[in-house]
């Protein structure tokens, strides 16, 4: 039962990388709970190495490079759309990796899920960016799918390269 889960939720992340790299981002869009949360904290490098690596991250309420509701989401992707929006004219080539998938617990509404990711963008002639980190996710059941409610996006790298964050981990 929980390889056919595990299988079912990584079916699911396949698909919504695949939308992600097709640009389809409206139909991306339809994957989100009312509800959502899609967090990104920044992370600190801390002189000591700390017991547990959470405690390099942002607390809720400190900094972030995401802290996005439903409504926040909707205009980003309504924004790529525009034909003003001069951080995706011309548009990133993405490629979304999942891996590691693992199932962390299953209270039969809902499931929380850690994922590893590897995200290759490039843009222009010369724009090349990786992100990479691991996301933790709640995805909620809905009409035999599932719904992210809430998206925790840890990257590996304390500092980023990138010249902006206009696309979608």
């Amino acid at each position: 039962m929980a390889d056919d889960l595990r299988r079912e939720i990584e079916d699911f992340y396949y698909r919504e990388a695949e939308l992600l790299d097709d640009r389809k981002l409206r139909e991306w869009f339809a994957l989100l709970a009312d509800d959502i949360r899609y967090w990104m904290p920044i992370r600190h490098n801390p002189l000591e190495r700390p017991e547990n690596p959470a405690d390099e991250l942002a607390k809720p309420g400190e900094g972030y490079y995401f802290d996005d509701d439903k409504e926040t989401l909707r205009i980003r992707v309504e924004r790529v759309y525009a034909r003003n929006a001069w951080a995706e004219m011309p548009p990133s080539r993405t490629r979304h990796l999942i891996t590691n998938v693992r199932i962390k617990k299953d209270d039969g509404r809902a499931v929380e899920v850690h994922a590893n990711f590897l995200v290759y963008r490039t843009r222009m002639e010369a724009d090349q960016d990786l992100f990479v980190g691991v996301r933790h996710d709640l995805l909620r059941r809905d009409d035999g799918g599932f719904k992210i409610a809430r998206r925790t996006i840890i990257l590996d790298q304390a500092v980023l390269c990138a010249k902006n964050i206009s696309i979608f981990l």
